[in-house]
């Protein structure tokens, strides 16, 4: 159980303490891109997919109300006849 406990401790104190040591070890300014120059691509044309929001929706809202009516079905499975 000693060992356990030691194992334990010796997984916290690596887990909490490598990245401090490695922020400590390595400067911020070598991993800058603030000099990089970042362009962006053109677009040509609009996207295809302008009406597939709409069909999502549609699908969303029946989901919910499919959800909804089960449930609020009462679960009477009991049989009518005695």
């Amino acid at each position: 159980m000693k060992l356990g406990k030691i194992a334990a401790a010796a997984a916290m104190l690596s887990l909490t303490a490598a990245p401090a040591i490695a922020q400590a070890t390595q400067s911020a300014s070598a991993l800058s891109v603030a000099g990089a120059e970042r362009l962006g691509a053109s677009v040509d044309q609009d996207s295809d997919l302008a009406g597939s929001n709409v069909l999502i929706g549609i699908i969303v809202v029946a989901a919910i109300i499919g959800a909804i009516i089960v449930v609020a079905d009462d679960n009477n499975d009991e049989p009518v006849s005695p």
